[in-house]
């Protein structure tokens, strides 16, 4: 079969299968059937199959494993931006490029703080209050103090109630895990950012928007020059 028509076919395959994830007959979680079945039931090659496959990973569709069969992912929010991954990867290797996605998340959070200001309901409040103390509990315990980190930050996106918002959350984490993961972790710089999510909870706390989105930007600028500081040129 040459290249096109080995295209044509994978494209055919991807549809039907996309189709059976989409109706449930592949259910959220379970295995694809086995590449044999697959090349009998729609009367393919091993080829066809694994690269029917491939782009129904990067569509977020399935979850390749390497030695174990792909796992049917439910179409979502979580699966549309993790399609996305591989061009956000490619551009955070353009110069700037890692400057300009933080700079989004610093603009989106800024609405966040200042939304849950205004709107966040008791049980928000509690939840953020629960994840300031286990953040400040792990302050001496760098690699649980980023986790905690991540949770503090993470409820933001929760309070709206808007299943896009999580999701985004998860993408940042992912897209910018190459430098976060590797800045030193001191307990001195963990209580810094404890501070500073003090200050974004008590604005929220206070229902003052303006505090709230000033102490979210003091925050996440200083994060930014902590990271410039570890990497320099890099970026």
């Amino acid at each position: 079969m040459n290249e096109s028509k080995l295209g044509r076919a994978a494209d055919t395959v991807v549809r039907r299968l996309s189709e059976k994830i989409q109706s449930g007959e592949y259910s959220d979680g379970t295995p694809l059937p086995p590449e044999r079945l697959l090349m009998e039931e729609f009367g393919i090659s091993r080829t066809v199959v694994r690269e029917a496959v491939q782009s129904l990973s990067k569509q977020g569709l399935l979850e390749a494993r390497p030695r174990h069969r792909p796992i049917v992912r439910k179409p979502g929010y979580d699966a549309a931006i993790s399609a996305m991954e591989s061009v956000v990867v490619h551009l955070l290797n353009n110069s700037g490029g890692v400057k300009n996605l933080f700079d989004t998340r610093i603009l989106m959070e800024a609405a966040l703080v200042r939304q849950a200001a205004q709107k966040a309901r008791k049980d928000d409040i509690a939840a953020l209050k629960a994840a300031l103390e286990a953040n400040q509990a792990a302050i001496d315990d760098s690699e649980e103090f980023y986790r905690t980190d991540r949770a503090f930050h993470a409820l933001l996106y929760d309070i709206p109630r808007n299943p896009v918002l999580p999701a985004l959350h998860k993408a940042y984490v992912t897209w910018l895990a190459p430098q976060w993961s590797r800045m030193p972790r001191l307990p001195e710089r963990n209580r810094a950012n404890f501070e500073a999510h003090k200050r974004i909870f008590d604005a929220i706390l206070m229902r003052d928007p303006d505090s709230a989105e000033a102490a979210l930007r003091s925050h996440l600028e200083q994060a930014w020059d902590q990271v410039c500081e570890t990497f320099g040129d890099d970026l």
